[in-house]
C-alpha cells in the first residue's frame, strides 16, 4: 500500500503540468481555427478511393467536388476537420482534470497530515503510508551512511553544512542545494550490481518522494577521467538508473567550467 500512495506525490502535480499543456494547446488550435476559410469538407469513399467535396453552408447536402490535384486547400480543409474534433476532446480532457483536481486534490496533504494528529510518543509505533515534507526530510537526512573517506582536502572546500568536498564546483552544487533546502547525502554508498558506487550527490526530491543521483564530472578533458565516467554511466544505466529519471548529470573542462545559473537550473528542474 505504502508504494502506491507515494505515486499521489507524483499523479497530482503531473495532471497539473497536463492541464497547462491542454490549455496552452487548447488556445493554439483557437487561434488556428479563427484564420481558417468557412466550410466544412466532406469525405465520400468508394472502395480504396476518396473524394473530396466542400460544403461552404451546413444546408448542403452533397457540396462542391474538390480535385485531388487541389492539394493545397484539402489539406487546409482536412487540417480544419482534424483541429476542429481535437479542440472538442481537448475541453473535454481540461473539464475532466480541472474537476478532478478542484475535487480531490487535497487528499495528498490529508494524508500526509494523518500520522501528526497522533501523539507524539504514539508515532513510533505506526508505519505511516506517507508523512508530512518537512518529517520526511528530516528521517531522510537522519539516516547514519558511511560516507568515502576524504583525505588532504584544504578547508576552503567546506561546505555550508560542514561536509568537505573533493571540487570547488562540488562545494557551489552543495551549497546552491542547501540554500534551496534541497535534502541531499554528499558520496553517500549506493549499491549496485557491479558493487558499491559513492554518487557525488545523493538527492530527495520532497515534492515528488524520489530520490536522485547527481554526479558532477569536472575533468572531461582528461582522457582517462572521460573513460571512467563513461564507465560508470553503464554501471547506473545497468541498474534501471538513467539520465533524466533518477540520474543527473553535469559536465565541465578546464576550458568550460559549471556555472552558478546551470546548477540552479538543474535544481529548479529535477530537484523541487
Amino acid at each position: 500500500m505504502k508504494s502506491k500512495l507515494m505515486k499521489a506525490a507524483e499523479v497530482y502535480p503531473e495532471a497539473g503540468k497536463r492541464l497547462s499543456e491542454l490549455k496552452r494547446t487548447e488556445r493554439m488550435l483557437e487561434g488556428r481555427l479563427l484564420n481558417c476559410p468557412q466550410g466544412k469538407i466532406h469525405l465520400v469513399t468508394r472502395g480504396e478511393q476518396v473524394m473530396y467535396y466542400l460544403r461552404r453552408r451546413s444546408s448542403e447536402r452533397s457540396g462542391v467536388y474538390i480535385s485531388v490535384r487541389d492539394e493545397q486547400k484539402i489539406r487546409t480543409y482536412l487540417q480544419k476537420a482534424y483541429d476542429e474534433k481535437l479542440l472538442r476532446l481537448v475541453k473535454q480532457e481540461i473539464g475532466e482534470l480541472e474537476t478532478f483536481l478542484q475535487t480531490n486534490a487535497e487528499f495528498p496533504e490529508r494524508i500526509r497530515n494523518l500520522y501528526t494528529k497522533f501523539p507524539d510518543r504514539a508515532r513510533k509505533f505506526i508505519d505511516a503510508a506517507d508523512l508530512p515534507d518537512d518529517e520526511l526530510a528530516r528521517r531522510w537526512l537522519e539516516a547514519a551512511f558511511d560516507a568515502k573517506e576524504i583525505q588532504d582536502i584544504p578547508v576552503k572546500l567546506v561546505t555550508e553544512n560542514g561536509e568537505y568536498v573533493r571540487s570547488k564546483s562540488e562545494l557551489n552544487i552543495a551549497n546552491a542545494l542547501n540554500r534551496r533546502k534541497v535534502p541531499y547525502k554528499y558520496e553517500c554508498p549506493l549499491k549496485l550490481r557491479s558493487g558499491t558506487i559513492y554518487p557525488d550527490f545523493t538527492i530527495l526530491n520532497v515534492r515528488k518522494r524520489k530520490v536522485l543521483y547527481w554526479e558532477h564530472r569536472g575533468m572531461m578533458d582528461d582522457r582517462d577521467y572521460a573513460r571512467h565516467a563513461v564507465h560508470r554511466l553503464r554501471e547506473y544505466q545497468q541498474n534501471q538508473i538513467y539520465p533524466g529519471d533518477g540520474l543527473i548529470i553535469t559536465e565541465e573542462t578546464s576550458a568550460s567550467p559549471l556555472g552558478t545559473d546551470e546548477i540552479y537550473a538543474v535544481i529548479r528542474k529535477f530537484c523541487l
